[in-house]
């Protein structure tokens, strides 16, 4: 069974109850409708329809996953926007994800890509967005970790380059990419004020010990346990942005603590490099499923 098929009548009932039940007891509380109402105003917020649009980078969009809907932005047909719109009732759906996305493409083209805003509408209900880790070029951290790693396998020389004359590069790169996802989720309700907004968080890509994991991912000993910490700092920025402008946190990062890439197949969410599975240090169908999961969880919470 593909893991979308997974009890998906339960999922469109309890997810379309979490999207309608803040007004349908606002409707209730000002109307003073008698006792009696309730199961009919409780039916139609289960039955009213979900207008999803996903934005996000690669981390969204899904690149290497079969089947590829659009390889210009390695956009899958089983990315967690695809999977979480088949557990919706979903009266429309716009995934605009596209990998090498950042927060200027938000309100910019990305190449021959229209800018990801343009796909809100004033009806739009849900909104997912995961974006900032492009901002802070996590890919040119990852590769620099494992040019070093192979260089200096014992140590931190990742670290060492990112912290030169005591100060702390990648901290401040997310100081500066907090305030432009605070711009986009203000762009957001801007354009869409109906829609529930989640920010979807980062899943962790490699171990806080990896010094058993070299063969598969050559970072030096003592830059695992560094990059973990600053992809926490990075989630944290997020969760922070989204509780200061009314959007609620996907955790998609603790879920996924023992399925890094430094996994076996089968096990890992993360793929150690391009494989048929997804692409090079991104998350895999499972990973993907994972983090649907994680939203479906906020939208019920």
């Amino acid at each position: 069974m593909h893991p979308a098929d997974r009890h998906p009548a339960h999922r469109r009932r309890t997810a379309a109850t979490a999207l309608a039940v803040t007004a349908a007891t606002a409707l209730l509380a000002t109307a003073g409708t008698p006792a009696t109402a309730a199961p009919a105003a409780d039916r139609a917020a289960r039955d009213a329809p979900v207008h999803y649009v996903a934005l996000g980078d690669s981390f969204s969009s899904g690149p290497g996953i079969p089947e590829q809907t659009d390889a210009a932005c390695g956009r899958s047909a089983r990315n967690y926007p695809a999977l979480l719109a088949a557990d919706l009732p979903v009266a429309s759906f716009a995934d605009v994800t596209c990998a090498g996305a950042d927060t200027r493409h938000m309100a910019s083209a990305q190449g021959s890509a229209p800018p990801q805003l343009d796909a809100l509408r004033p009806d739009t209900t849900l909104v997912t967005l995961g974006i900032g880790g492009n901002d802070l070029d996590l890919p040119g951290v990852l590769t620099r970790c494992v040019l070093l790693g192979g260089l200096a396998p014992l140590g931190a020389p990742c670290k060492r380059s990112y912290t030169l004359l005591g100060t702390d590069e990648i901290g401040a790169r997310i100081g500066a990419t907090a305030p432009k996802v605070a711009a986009v989720l203000t762009a957001i309700r801007a354009r869409s004020p109906q829609a529930r907004v989640l920010v979807v968080g980062y899943p962790a890509i490699v171990p806080d010990d990896g010094t058993s994991c070299r063969p598969v991912v050559p970072f030096a000993d003592g830059d695992f346990a560094w990059f973990r910490d600053k992809q926490k700092q990075l989630n944290a920025a997020l969760a922070q942005q989204a509780a200061g402008r009314g959007a609620a946190y996907v955790d998609a990062y603790a879920p996924s603590v023992g399925h890094d890439a430094c996994k076996p197949q089968g096990v890992r969410w993360i793929e150690p490099e391009e494989t048929a599975e997804a692409a090079g240090f991104h998350p895999n169908a499972a990973g993907h499923r994972s983090t649907a999961d994680a939203a479906l969880a906020t939208l019920n919470g």
